[in-house]
């Protein structure tokens, strides 16, 4: 151990370690991510923070925020999961992502604080890096998106200034429970006491069980649709929030969907600017206008359209596919499908595949995707035409090489899969760590 700590730890071995403690799997609680921020005197405690779970839109909503504080001259931190192409993507200061070399130094720190009858998942360690990093450098606020759940995720150490829960669908069942009101109850875990939520929920028994839980907690619940409200209009939509009003929002994410996730941001901006942050009208105008968060509805070519995005349930999957036929013109979809088999494959095939006009069902290199051949199975009573490729790279080329300049090529169904298409597609802005 004594020769481990004097040797400085080169990032490609620190990704490595962290990789290796997938082994120990998904597991939730509270206790180990606040056993290594003990270690480093508890320095997630008088931070400033945002809070965002829920089941979809919550990297958007977070990346709005982001946005709005930088323009308005904040310090800004923003930990998400996973990462697209780069490790090193999940930590992100200012705008810009940590350097390999201090990800490295604060890996190597973080494992030598590592009770080894006590070893974190990946999550728990990566959330103490976080909170360790953002601190040590003083960011003014930080954004700490929820990797699983909420109750129990690790992020859940913090108190925010605001709470955002997006909205809640059924997702990771096995670990969060097989009902709707089960995981909304989980996603809840982060409603503290008197600390403001912002929330687009929208069915009638996850409201009421939120209303009782703000309620028993003095959280006051600020509901889209009812406290915040918005009419869209066509490339833009009206703001209705809690202390104003703004005309002619624009949004720089693709997709009607985001309107309801820069509501959000924008209700969230109220919340601070209650609490003391000098924001501006023009900050929050511009802020939802530039959000850096790629792999969503995001365009890589045209003629053919070839356009990526990491819907991985059938809630994203249904928003995404609204979004394209109502707002992309196209002669012919290609489908490019590529799913984790922990999701529910059959119920996001039924979403998308009718629409589809060829199907190429693929994977990604990463051990949780599902084979192709059991996407095939699910989608073959459905499709129109398709096939199996195996390899994702040269789906991809399958599907160039098959399509018209008017057609459109959707790769979709996980960010596993779209970080690999944007690696393999843009390599010159999206460069993988090299290992595995």
């Amino acid at each position: 151990m004594g020769s481990f700590k004097r040797r400085k730890m080169s990032y490609e071995e620190a990704v490595q370690y962290l990789y290796s403690l997938q082994k120990y799997g998904i597991k939730f609680g509270l206790s180990k991510t606040s056993n290594l921020l003990r270690a480093f005197g508890h320095p997630h405690r008088g931070q400033k923070y945002v809070h965002v779970g829920g089941t979809n839109g919550k990297g958007s909503v977070a990346a709005m925020v982001e946005a709005i504080l930088m323009r308005s001259g904040f310090k800004v931190g923003f930990y998400s999961s996973p990462h697209l192409v780069r490790f090193t993507e999940r930590f992100r200061l200012g705008g810009r992502e940590i350097s390999p070399e201090r990800a490295a130094d604060l890996v190597r720190e973080v494992r030598e604080a590592v009770d080894p009858a006590e070893p974190p998942t990946f999550f728990e360690f990566t959330t103490a890096m976080a909170l360790i990093h953002f601190a040590r450098e003083k960011a003014d606020i930080s954004i700490m998106e929820v990797g699983m759940g909420g109750r129990l995720d690790a992020t859940n150490v913090i108190r925010p200034l605001a709470s955002v829960i997006t909205n809640i669908s059924l997702e990771h069942q096995a670990f969060l429970g097989r009902r709707l009101l089960q995981i909304a109850r989980e996603k809840a875990g982060i409603i503290k006491r008197g600390v403001d939520v912002v929330t687009a929920v929208a069915q009638p028994p996850v409201v009421r069980l939120f209303e009782a839980i703000c309620t028993e907690r003095g959280a006051p619940l600020h509901r889209l649709g009812k406290d915040v409200r918005i009419r869209i209009e066509d490339s833009s939509f009206k703001y209705y929030g809690l202390d104003q009003r703004l005309e002619h929002v624009e949004v720089g994410l693709l997709g009607r969907h985001q309107y309801r996730n820069a509501a959000l941001a924008l209700a969230t901006m109220e919340i601070l600017r209650r609490k003391g942050c000098r924001v501006t009208e023009a900050d929050m105008m511009e802020g939802v206008k530039a959000p850096h968060w790629p792999g969503r509805m995001h365009i890589v070519s045209r003629n053919p359209l070839v356009m990526l995005d990491g819907a991985h349930n059938p809630a994203a999957i249904r928003n995404l596919l609204k979004s394209v036929t109502r707002d992309i013109e196209y002669e012919r979809l290609i489908l490019v499908l590529g799913v984790m088999a922990d999701k529910d494959i059959s119920k996001i095939v039924r979403e998308i595949v009718p629409a589809s006009d060829y199907v190429i069902c693929t994977r990604p290199e990463y051990y949780r995707a599902a084979p192709p051949e059991t996407l095939r199975k699910a989608a073959f009573p459905l499709w129109k035409g398709g096939e199996v490729c195996p390899n994702l790279a040269e789906a991809l080329k399958r599907a160039t090489d098959m399509a018209g300049p008017e057609d459109l090529i959707l790769v979709t169904g996980s960010l596993f899969t779209v970080g690999e298409a944007m690696a393999c597609l843009e390599p010159e802005n999206y460069r993988p760590d090299n290992i595995r």
